[in-house]
Formats: C-alpha cells, structure tokens, sequence
C-alpha cells in the first residue's frame, strides 16, 4: 500500500483528502504545516505528499524546497493543491521540485486523476 502526507492547515480539507485517498488504498498521514510535515517525513518518508501552499509557520513552497533537499527528499511525488492560480506562482512550484498542481476544491475524480497522471496509481 502507498502512503500519502496530506499537508494542510484546515482540518477539513485534510478529512476531505483522507477519505478520497484512503478509497484509492493509500495509507494517510496528515500535517496542519510544514514543519509538522518536516518531521513527519524524516520519521518515514511517504511516497506522495498532497501539499497546500498558505500555512502558518511553514509555508507549502519553503516545505517544498527544504524536503528535497532532505535524505530521499526527491523520492516523493508531490501534488500541489492549493487555491494559488497565478502561473508565476504555478511556475514557482513546479520549479520547486513539485510534480503535479491542482486547484482547491477538488473531488475524487481530480485527484484520481491528477495521482494517476503521476503514477501514483
């Protein structure tokens, strides 16, 4: 079974996403920021990460930047998913090291779909 790091401040978004990636068989974990998603990678590093972008202590992009540069850093997928639209800012992520972008709100079908583009599935 994959795992995936479910990044994002609101609870909600983080059940959403849970629900949606536990029925595509992925085991989950959640962090409401960077930092606690930090930590939880260097306890076990998943194999996708579905990361927002506006956080506290711990914006997406600088949580982005730091995770590849950590130990096996570079081996997880990571979608963002976020309500940032600018394609600077879209450019940014990419450049960044992210694999994927999607726009909040998401379904099951986005997701599945934007996981499968990946290979996650």
């Amino acid at each position: 079974m994959k795992s995936c790091l479910v990044v994002d401040d609101s609870r909600v978004i983080r059940k959403v996403a849970r629900r949606i990636l536990e029925d595509l068989r992925f085991q989950i974990e959640e962090a409401a920021d960077g930092v606690e998603a930090l930590h939880a990678c260097r306890r076990t590093m998943p194999d996708a990460i579905l990361l927002d972008w506006t956080m506290p202590s711990m914006n997406g992009i600088d949580f982005l930047r730091q995770l590849r540069r950590e130990n096996g850093g570079g081996r997880p997928i990571v979608v963002f998913c976020t309500t940032e639209n600018d394609p600077q800012r879209i450019s940014e992520a990419l450049k960044a090291g992210a694999n994927e972008y999607i726009m909040k709100p998401f379904d099951g079908d986005i997701l599945q779909s934007k996981f499968s583009e990946v290979g996650l599935i």
